[in-house]
């Protein structure tokens, strides 16, 4: 089982000794990272068309992604204000105004109409002739490839890290308080305890979450994983620029992997310029440690 871990880890490292400079191809990669999200979604919603007893299934995946998201919710932003309050916010949050809440909601719901899609396809027409779980597979190693090469040219480098205590500080509070969250989580469902942790340990990356969870535990609770990580997403949309005045820390913070991208925008106009080097550290600190510590636990 660990060999497979590293097999499947082993395109992550490679793409991120791939530095590159020309902006061409980096805008490359960008786009076919985004491009082959929807493919290995599209290829989950496929495989869990096949799933027996789908509609009893559907019912256990929105119960674990619930109990999973209030739980980890719960933990992360209680975690979070104490942080707070032992390290006051030095910066005024600025009101300005704010992205559109209304596109980003747009955003992360067309990844579920793009499962349902597969999802769709599967009960129409019988195409378990193809290889899913092959494709599947291959599919995945190239997006972690592309993700190695996307995180070495990010910009941020290991000195930029280590310089910046406050990032750390709110990665090492969201690690902690996750995992604390599905624990009790798993008390509640009756789920093994690694694997409740593999589900908290994708900080919000719901494109990377389902994949990996789906690989090595099947779509149903590769579902549920998927769900409970755009749920978290969603939510930060919503809470970061209330948050931000008096708890920065919480509201960088509660978009776990996603303060590196998507809800950066958010977090700078709530917040200001100064407080984007530490959301841009701990979510590259959380996209890191992600599909590391998924495998590492699903490995267990």
């Amino acid at each position: 089982m660990l060999l497979n871990v590293l097999l499947i880890l082993l395109p992550l490292v490679i793409g991120y000794l791939v530095p590159l400079s020309n902006q061409r191809l980096i805008r490359l990669v960008n786009q076919s990272l985004g491009k082959m999200v929807y493919l290995i979604l599209f290829l989950m919603g496929l495989g869990l068309a096949y799933v027996e007893n789908l509609g009893s299934n559907l019912a256990v995946i929105f119960e674990v992604a619930a109990i999973m998201l209030g739980a980890i919710t719960l933990c992360n932003l209680l975690a979070l204000w104490w942080l707070d309050k032992r390290s006051p916010p030095t910066h005024e949050a600025i009101d300005t105004k704010q992205p559109n809440k209304l596109h980003m909601l747009w955003e992360s719901l067309r990844l579920c109409f793009v499962v349902l899609a597969g999802v769709g396809l599967g009960l129409l027409v019988d195409l378990r002739v193809l290889p899913i779980d092959k494709l599947s597979e291959w599919a995945l190693m190239l997006l972690l490839l592309l993700i190695g090469i996307q995180m070495r040219n990010s910009g941020m480098r290991l000195r930029q890290i280590l310089l910046n205590p406050w990032g750390m500080k709110i990665a090492l509070t969201v690690i902690v308080s996750s995992w604390l969250g599905s624990m009790l989580a798993a008390q509640w469902l009756g789920m093994p305890w690694n694997h409740a942790l593999a589900l908290a340990s994708s900080f919000g990356w719901y494109s990377l979450s389902g994949i990996l969870v789906a690989d090595k535990l099947g779509p149903v609770l590769g579902s549920a994983a998927f769900i409970n990580d755009l749920g978290r997403e969603l939510i930060a949309i919503m809470i970061i620029p209330v948050l931000m005045r008096r708890h920065p820390s919480a509201a960088i913070g509660y978009g776990g992997a996603t303060a590196l991208d998507f809800t950066l925008p958010v977090i700078q106009k709530s917040g200001g310029i100064q407080v984007v080097p530490v959301a841009i550290v701990s979510g590259f600190i959380l996209s890191l440690l992600g599909p590391i510590l998924i495998l590492g636990f699903l490995a267990i």
